[in-house]
């Protein structure tokens, strides 16, 4: 007995060991392998392995050995309900101990089916429960033809293999999950970002039928029906969206869910601008249908991107980006739109790439520089100040302006490194000024991000800067916009109070654009107000800016501040502002911002000479 038990513990072993690296691939192949070695082992004629699925009420066959030769269709031992199963079927519901049937015990109705599925009659049977925490799993069975009798060492034996297949079995299906996950998304059953990814490099191959239509999708303003529903709500809206739009796409074509409010769709076979528009205008219909949501009638619009790829020359990440350009054209048209990616946004997308290229470089190998444009008094003509603005001498675009890079500047957190550049470097420009004119200590305006503002080290950067210049604070005015004061108001007015402190003066940038109120001023530190170049360009001779650019002049005036008027091009404009009472702007009819060796003894001197008073 010693020597058997030695062998079956050696069994268990080498059952563990097989175990052990099978994958969901090799299941079925590892399973029938060990109902043949345990066939084999314990003399039986038969060995089974089912699975019960407690969702559907029924008990499945997994694996057997040896296999069937012939199979009756439909299979009385494939699925077995256990509403309408004999009672030993039956019993595998919930078996939780060894069930042990002998010839002279079966019932007639468990005989009679195996007897219709193997035409075997009279059998014995051992049924092992795979069991996971309380939950019955499935058995695992061995019939012998006739009668057997099975030993409590070789139950026990038993006992061990179907925990380890239980094991197995609840491994292989964690994995599964995560597999499934990892290409359909949990919310609406889509396709993954990497399912996508990976179906699009397949289309996209050399020799692959082309074109390629991509179709980028966005939901317009979900963000609001969040907040007014909820998120819960939210997640109901884009499951019903998600229904419909591969109701409209059809089956053919792969539709995922990047995440948030994003889907993509890919057409199957060659598409052509055509058809890409008329599949994408059938999403946008579908997508237009109300939606029932937290007894809500919900509509949404979407915003639709085209965009055209070919076999072998097109990578999936351009591809996509191209969609997505072309996507965030139609939200700039208001939305609701089907945009395609033109050779135009082609042009925009190269040449952003090699912005985002060569951008970090430039900032820390000097090949920025700072342009400054005047700041003049209106009554006296005499120069008050100048604007720092950066400019990047690309090698190959020429002289970019900001707006040219902000956007890839703010995306990678290069803001702060940008900022504390042009800060220093106009503050030492500033300084040799000074020395060289100490009769005119003029001033210097520099703009600031809203990441700076929220940085909670700014201001005690700015005072490391001025102390190694050698300024007073003073002499610099950092202009803000109003978007930066409400992204993080406590922040926010925490910094400014700290830029307060060591005397450097604040502006706001941009005044009137209407992101904070005028009665938000009363709580703001700020010295002064820039008047918004598109209320200047046509004072004088459009009304409605008239009367916004009194009320900012006289805002101004009932709350202390300093004002400027940006872009000032016009005698016009500038007598205007006189008459409201602006004395100070700045614009192309003074000077266009230029070098700083443009801005030398000659210019200033001009500059006197031009704006001297009568």
């Amino acid at each position: 007995m010693m020597t058997l038990k030695m062998r079956l513990e050696d069994l268990v072993t080498s059952v563990a060991t097989d175990l052990m690296g099978v994958t969901a691939p090799t299941l079925h192949s590892a399973q029938a392998e060990l109902l043949h070695q345990l066939v084999d082992y314990f003399g039986v004629d038969l060995s089974f392995l089912r699975r019960n699925d407690h969702e559907l009420g029924a008990t499945i066959l997994m694996a057997e050995w040896p296999p069937r030769l012939e199979i009756p269709d439909p299979d009385p031992l494939g699925v077995v309900y256990f509403a309408e199963a004999d009672p030993t079927f039956a019993a595998t519901e919930h078996l939780s101990s060894v069930l042990i049937i002998r010839p002279d015990s079966a019932d007639d109705e468990y005989q009679d089916r195996v007897r219709k599925g193997s035409g075997i009659a009279g059998v014995s049977l051992a049924t092992v429960p795979l069991m996971s925490s309380d939950v019955t799993m499935g058995v695992l069975g061995f019939i012998k033809f006739g009668d057997r009798e099975w030993q409590p060492d070789e139950i026990n034996a038993l006992r061990a293999v179907a925990a380890l297949l239980a094991q197995l079995q609840a491994r292989v299906a964690a994995e599964e999950r995560l597999r499934y996950l990892a290409f359909h998304d949990e919310l609406t059953g889509l396709a993954t970002r990497r399912a996508l990814s990976d179906h699009l490099a397949q289309r996209l191959k050399p020799g692959a039928p082309g074109p390629v239509g991509v179709i980028f999708i966005d939901v317009d303003r979900l963000k609001a029906l969040n907040s007014f529903l909820g998120h819960a709500a939210g997640d109901q809206f884009l499951q019903t969206l998600a229904t419909r739009l591969q109701l409209a796409a059809g089956e053919d074509h792969l539709l995922a869910r990047l995440g948030g409010d994003e889907f993509v769709l890919v057409m199957t076979g060659p598409a052509d601008e055509a058809s890409a528009m008329a599949c994408a205008e059938r999403l946008r219909r579908m997508a237009n249908e109300p939606v029932q949501v937290g007894g809500e009638e919900i509509s949404r619009a979407v915003s639709l991107g085209v965009a055209l790829g070919q076999p072998g020359a097109s990578t999936v990440s351009e591809l996509m980006n191209q969609a997505d350009q072309a996507m965030l054209q139609a939200k700039v048209r208001g939305g609701n739109e089907i945009s395609v990616f033109t050779a135009a946004m082609r042009r925009q997308n190269e040449i952003r790439t090699d912005i985002e290229l060569h951008l970090v470089t430039a900032i820390r190998n000097g090949s920025l520089v700072l342009h400054y444009q005047p700041e003049v008094d209106l009554v006296t003509r005499r120069i008050t100040g100048f604007e720092a603005l950066v400019r990047w001498p690309h090698p190959h675009l020429g002289l970019l302006q900001p707006a040219a890079f902000i956007d890839v500047i703010e995306s990678t957190n290069l803001a702060g490194e940008l900022g504390r550049w042009v800060i220093e470097t106009g503050c030492r420009q500033l300084k040799a000024w000074h020395a060289e004119h100490p009769d005119r200590l003029i001033g210097l305006s520099v703009n600031v991000s809203p990441a700076e503002l929220i940085t909670h080290d700014f201001a005690q950067s700015v005072a490391d800067i001025l102390f190694e210049c050698g300024l007073s604070g003073e002499y610099l005015t950092l202009e803000i916009t109003e978007k930066a004061i409400v992204r993080d108001t406590d922040q926010a007015l925490t910094t400014l109070r700290e830029l307060k402190a060591i005397g450097v003066k604040v502006a706001i940038d941009d005044f009137g654009t209407g992101y904070s109120s005028f009665a938000q001023l009363k709580s703001l530190p700020v010295d002064g107000l820039k008047v918004d170049r598109g209320f200047i360009t046509d004072l004088g001779s459009n009304p409605d800016d008239l009367a916004i650019v009194r009320s900012i002049i006289s805002l101004a005036g009932s709350f202390g501040l300093s004002l400027v008027a940006e872009g000032v091009e016009t005698d016009v404009a500038a007598a205007t502002l006189v008459a409201l009472g602006c004395n100070r702007a700045q614009g192309y009819l003074y000077a266009r911002p230029m070098p700083a060796e443009e801005l030398g003894e000659v210019l200033l001197s001009a500059l006197r000479a031009r704006y001297s008073a009568p």
